[in-house]
């Protein structure tokens, strides 16, 4: 008898409430018939709703506490100096680490927060941030394949600059360089493949605004999802072939996304609040706190307080720091723009990781009402301002689709990115993986 297989198709930062509107409206209709015959949910994300984060979770089923990927920056030890952490940064085993252990085969394809690139048990070829393609795949033969083939590792956001119809057209280019790669190592033997489209989140981005009607762009946003439905309906229909009844298909985002209506600079507040200034008045990095300072922010949305037994020089001492914690949340929360709050909730670290990794958290976790999209520049000069991007990610709009021919009836009606990680573990007969979220398969 064939073990079983597991398909899961990446589509990063594809909102629910988007990919519910387009199946409503006949836009997909090879989606929309996977989700007649399994099941569409919504999924909550990390919190942060960052990338990096978000797929370490997915691919290790462990919250940030475990696995250490807190954003796509972190502060070095004892110091505010930034690192950016890579694939050698996660704490937890991955799925492919697992299934190696059982001599299961995978191939990843283009999963940010995975380079440079590892040995596996199969082939892997690293997402966003991957700077190198050499050092972003494994083994060397996926390498000169890719080379060979003008493999993109990402979009030239640079276009934007030149104008939107240049950017489309450079992530449309880049889409099918994508698909082109994804679907060459689909023919090979594997028991999990995960090929993720990043472009999706790029588009959103720059482009968000276009998913409205009466946009100048609308109608490419559309071609493009109609291309990305294309795309799924030949995944499913090759794998099919290939694998049969067992086969399992997941098609899963990262976060949502949403309109934005206002950046706001967290580093700015705090210094109106008179918890924050620095020692220049242009100041360039969070290397250059004033040690009076009792708190910044890292991008997107972690608060850390400047604690003496953290921090190199830091001013805030174990006695004081739950109080410096409830003024800061009530702070945030009584931020308001034209009247209204910007701040949906404030979490403690506490209630939002656990595990090894858990002393490194950011002390608090800011969550934004939609619209607001929290960034933790230090060189503005206000609180409330406007970028180049028109769309920011959401917590609680991620997606999550299962079709594996079973009946999961008893589904929740949303679910924890968590839970992807142990579900694959359970239809591959993997046992007694130790992680946080819970296994959908078993659900009937």
């Amino acid at each position: 008898m064939q073990a079983n297989k597991v398909l899961v198709i990446g589509i990063d930062g594809v909102s629910y409430d988007l990919l519910g509107s387009f199946l409503a409206r006949g836009l997909m209709p090879n989606l929309s018939r996977i989700v007649r015959e399994g099941y569409l949910r919504r999924m909550n994300s990390t919190i942060p709703e960052v990338s990096s984060t978000a797929w370490t979770t997915f691919m290790t089923g462990m919250n940030p506490g475990n696995h250490g990927i807190f954003g796509f920056m972190d502060f070095e030890n004892k110091s505010r100096k930034i690192y950016f952490p890579n694939s050698e940064s996660i704490q937890s085993p991955t799925l492919w680490e697992i299934l190696g252990r059982y001599n299961k085969k995978s191939i990843v394809i283009n999963l940010p927060s995975t380079y440079p690139a590892r040995p596996i048990n199969g082939i892997l070829t690293a997402g966003f941030v991957a700077i190198d393609l050499k050092k972003a795949t494994y083994p060397e033969a996926a390498y000169d394949y890719l080379k060979s083939m003008g493999y993109r590792l990402d979009v030239d956001a640079a276009k934007a600059s030149v104008s939107l119809a240049a950017l489309f057209d450079d992530i449309c280019l880049t889409l099918e360089k994508r698909i082109e790669a994804i679907f060459h190592f689909l023919d090979y033997e594997w028991d999990l493949f995960i090929g993720v489209i990043t472009e999706t989140d790029r588009l959103h981005h720059f482009m968000w605004s276009a998913a409205h009607e009466g946009n100048e762009f609308n109608a490419q946003f559309l071609d493009f999802y109609k291309r990305i439905d294309l795309f799924i309906g030949e995944m499913q229909r090759r794998a099919v072939e290939k694998y049969g009844d067992n086969l399992s298909i997941m098609i899963v985002s990262d976060h949502g996304f949403s309109d934005i209506r206002q950046e706001v600079y967290i580093n700015s507040f705090l210094t109106e609040k008179g918890c924050l200034r620095f020692n220049s008045a242009s100041p360039r990095s969070l290397e250059e706190v004033h040690p009076d300072s009792r708190a910044f922010a890292l991008d997107p949305s972690r608060i850390y307080i400047n604690t003496e037994d953290r921090f190199s020089g830091g001013c805030v001492s174990r006695d004081d720091y739950q109080n410096v914690r409830e003024e800061l949340r009530n702070a945030f929360l009584s931020l308001r723009f034209d009247g209204e709050p910007v701040i949906k909730k404030v979490f403690m670290k506490e209630e939002l990781y656990s595990g090894t990794c858990f002393e490194r958290a950011p002390d608090l976790v800011l969550l934004a009402h939609r619209g607001f999209d929290l960034k933790g520049a230090v060189n503005k000069q206000s609180v409330f301002g406007k970028g180049v991007f028109t769309g920011t990610h959401v917590q609680d709009d991620a997606v999550f689709i299962l079709h594996d021919g079973k009946r999961h009836d008893l589904l929740p009606d949303v679910i924890d990115i968590t839970d992807i990680a142990p579900t694959i573990y359970q239809i591959l007969s993997i046992r007694d993986v130790q992680v946080d979220g819970r296994s959908l398969a078993g659900i009937r």
